[in-house]
C-alpha cells in the first residue's frame, strides 16, 4: 500500500511516498480503506520534531481518517464490512489502509462525504472540548477566539454561539478572513496583526474582559490574551505555533480567581464515552446543517509535501485534506 512517511525531522521536502504492507488486524480491530486524511498543524509539528510528545522515527502522520471498513476482527460486533465512519488514530492515516480498534469508529451519517467527515474530528473536537469541557462556557458569556477563520476557530465560533455565549470575539490577520468571521457568527472582529489589539479586545468588553480566551500560538499572544481576561476568566491553550514560550507569573491570577487550562486532544480521546458521545453530536449538527465546514483543498497523498508547504505558508483557508 501507499503511505507517506519520513525517516528525519525537517521541511516538507523529507515527506517521502513509500510502499508497506497492508497492516495485521487483532480480534477487536478493524482494517480501514482509507478514503480521506486530515491534513493538521500537529502533523506539520511531528514532522519537524516540535510536537508535545516525542516522535519516534521513522514515522507515519495523520490522525483523522474516514474511510470504508475493508475487514473485521473475530471480536467485532458493532461494525460490518462496508460501513462507512471516521475515527481519530494517533499516527499513521497518511496510507490506503489503517487498523484501527473497532470502538473508536463513529458512523458517517449518508448525507455528509468523506471530505467532510474527516474534516470534523480534531477540529471539531478541540474546538468543542476547548469551549464546553475545559472552558466551561455559560450562557451569556464573552468569548475570545483567535485565528477565528482557521479550522478551530471557524468551528468554535459556531459552536460558542449554539453554546448560549453572549458576545463572541473574533481576531484573525486580513479583513477577508474577519468577514468569514463574521459569517460564521462572530460578533466583534480585530485584527491581531494590528498594535494594541488587546486593548480593543477590552474595549469590546466595557473593560470588563472576557470570561473565556481560546490560545494556541504562545509567547507575546498568550501573554496580551491572558490581560484580556475577565475576573473569574479561563483562558484555555491549545497549541504553541509560534515554538515561544510565555513569561507567566502563576501568583498573578490570584487577584482576580483566573485560570489557565490546558488542553490535549488525546486525553479526550482516552475518555472513550465522552470521546463517541461529542464527536457523534458534531456529526449530528452537521448532518443537520447546523454546522458548517469549509474544505480549502482536497489533494492526492502524493501532494503531501505541497499540502504542508501550503499550510504553513498560511496561504489557505479552510480543511485540507489528502484523498487516497
Amino acid at each position: 500500500m501507499k503511505t507517506v512517511q519520513f525517516t528525519e525531522f525537517g521541511g516538507p521536502e523529507v515527506l517521502k511516498l513509500i510502499n508497506q504492507e497492508v497492516p495485521e488486524i487483532g480480534d477487536d480491530d478493524v482494517l480501514l480503506e482509507v478514503r480521506t486524511v486530515g491534513v493538521n498543524y500537529a502533523d506539520t509539528a511531528r514532522r519537524e520534531g516540535q510536537y508535545v510528545v516525542p516522535t519516534k522515527l521513522p514515522f507515519t502522520p495523520g490522525a483523522e481518517v474516514a474511510g470504508i471498513v475493508a475487514k473485521v476482527g473475530a471480536n467485532v460486533k458493532n461494525v460490518k464490512e462496508g460501513s462507512r465512519v471516521v475515527t481519530l488514530i494517533e499516527s499513521g492515516g497518511y496510507a490506503e489502509y489503517v487498523r484501527v480498534p473497532a470502538q473508536m469508529l463513529i458512523p458517517i451519517p449518508e448525507n455528509i462525504p468523506f471530505e467532510k467527515a474527516v474534516a470534523l474530528p480534531l477540529q471539531g473536537l478541540t474546538a468543542y472540548h476547548v469551549l464546553k469541557t475545559m472552558g466551561r462556557l455559560e450562557q451569556g458569556e464573552t468569548v475570545l477566539i483567535h485565528a477565528a477563520a482557521g479550522g478551530v476557530g471557524s468551528l468554535a465560533v459556531q459552536l460558542a454561539k449554539k453554546f448560549g455565549a453572549g458576545k463572541i470575539i473574533a481576531t484573525a490577520s486580513t479583513a477577508e478572513k474577519l468577514e468569514f468571521a463574521k459569517k460564521m457568527g462572530a460578533d466583534t472582529l480585530i485584527n491581531y496583526t494590528e498594535e494594541g489589539w488587546e486593548e480593543q479586545v477590552r474595549e469590546a468588553t466595557d473593560g470588563n474582559g472576557v470570561d473565556v480566551a481560546l490560545e494556541m500560538v504562545g509567547g507575546d499572544v498568550f501573554d496580551k490574551t491572558l490581560r484580556c481576561l475577565a475576573p473569574f476568566g479561563r483562558l484555555v491553550i491549545f497549541g504553541a505555533a509560534s515554538g515561544e514560550q510565555s513569561s507567566m507569573h502563576p501568583a498573578a491570577l490570584m487577584r482576580r480567581n483566573q485560570s489557565v487550562i490546558g488542553f490535549f486532544l488525546p486525553q479526550i480521546i482516552k475518555k472513550q464515552k465522552l470521546f463517541q458521545e461529542s464527536l457523534h453530536e458534531l456529526l449530528e449538527l452537521m448532518a443537520g446543517g447546523e454546522l458548517e465546514l469549509t474544505i480549502g483543498g482536497t489533494y492526492p497523498i502524493e501532494d503531501a509535501a505541497h499540502v504542508h508547504s501550503e499550510l504553513q505558508g498560511r496561504k489557505t483557508k479552510g480543511k485540507l485534506v489528502l484523498t487516497i
